[in-house]
């Protein structure tokens, strides 16, 4: 087998629809590499989540994605260089350099990207759902955004609580509130959020009943497969702009790569290449 010029992977559970190794992929042939993106799957491969990623460097992977239940556990197994990615606690983008791993969080910048390509306008008062790995990405993202009320949901309110503890830390004006219900939640607000895995294959179901989304704004779902979620479908048919976790794909992918590789992308091109590839 001939050796890749950038050898990556993805550590997570529930990965086997994920389309990371062919935007990685695709992106290397933009630029004349040859990339390896595997899948590390810890219960398929017989070990660990510490093992499988204490083996990375060893195993010559340059970096890996972190996806779901694992991000907030690699933030303690790496070296955060910037301040905000060690406040979210959680990262998804890792490079093992020869002083040890450092960690990135690309789902905050993916967010904040795919919130400013779908809208021009503050977020208003927002309702997150979730505060694990990617909800504290998205959190710290609207905090960026100068959302004027975060409503934290989550069914553990310690876990909550913390979040809220660590945004109201940035000492931003916005004001931030922790619930254990949605639907309570969700009244009154302009944006709703999805950061569970509820909706993904194999999580099926919603966050948030339909009649809970009347007179909201606008709906994001952190869930890209399936694009098309009952969360996403509900909001669109109650009239919501709405912005598909599969732009928070595109972009997390789009910034890990400069991580990865340092080289440069035809953004537009590699959106193409990668709808072309769904269609065929």
């Amino acid at each position: 087998m001939t050796k890749p010029d950038l050898k990556l992977g993805l550590i997570g559970d529930n990965i086997a629809r994920s389309r990371a190794p062919s935007l990685h992929r695709l992106a290397g042939a933009q630029n004349g590499l040859a990339v390896q993106y595997d899948r590390l799957i810890p219960h398929e491969m017989g070990e660990p989540f510490d093992m499988v990623f204490d083996r990375c460097a060893e195993r010559g992977y340059r970096g890996i994605n972190v996806t779901y239940p694992y991000k907030e556990r690699a933030a303690r197994k790496v070296a955060i260089g910037d301040p905000l990615v060690a406040a979210i606690g959680a990262v998804n983008t890792v490079l093992f350099e020869p002083d040890g791993p450092k960690g990135q969080n690309t789902d905050y910048s993916g967010f904040v990207a795919a919130y400013r390509a779908a809208r021009r306008v503050a977020p208003g008062i927002c309702c997150l759902i979730g505060t694990g790995g990617v909800g504290r990405a998205l959190a710290f993202g609207l905090l960026a955004l100068e959302a004027e009320d975060i409503r934290l949901v989550d069914r553990d309110a310690a876990k909550a609580e913390a979040l809220a503890a660590d945004l109201r830390a940035a000492g931003k004006p916005t004001r931030i509130r922790c619930f254990t219900e949605a639907s309570t939640a969700a009244d009154g607000a302009q944006g709703l959020l999805n950061g569970t895995p509820v909706g993904m294959v194999g999580y099926e179901g919603t966050p948030l009943p339909a009649g809970a989304m009347a007179g909201a704004e606008w709906a994001f779902d952190a869930v890209y497969t399936p694009v098309d979620t009952q969360f996403l479908t509900d909001a669109e048919s109650a009239g919501l702009v709405i912005i598909s976790g599969y732009e928070l794909f595109f972009w997390q992918g789009v910034h890990a790569w400069a991580h990865f590789s340092g080289m440069p992308l035809d953004q537009a091109a590699l959106r193409q290449s990668l709808a072309d590839e769904t269609q065929s």
